[in-house]
């Protein structure tokens, strides 16, 4: 039965790990845009427009 607990607690540590990794491998092509100025300015644009799209959609489900 001890066994059994000691698995149960070596998920949470599963899960962090896991998700830290595919952040990591999410995050890492926009990492190799960041290199070259021209693309540099191409990131930052989309960046904008995401958060500014993600915005007015928040704002028009709230209904404000």
């Amino acid at each position: 039965m001890n066994n059994f607990w000691t698995n149960i607690l070596r998920y949470p540590r599963f899960f962090i790990s896991s998700l830290i990794g595919l952040i990591l491998v999410i995050l890492t092509p926009f990492r190799n845009l960041f290199k070259t100025p021209k693309l540099r300015i191409f990131l930052f644009v989309f960046l904008l427009l995401f958060f500014i799209t993600l915005y007015n959609i928040l704002i028009n489900m709230v209904g404000l």
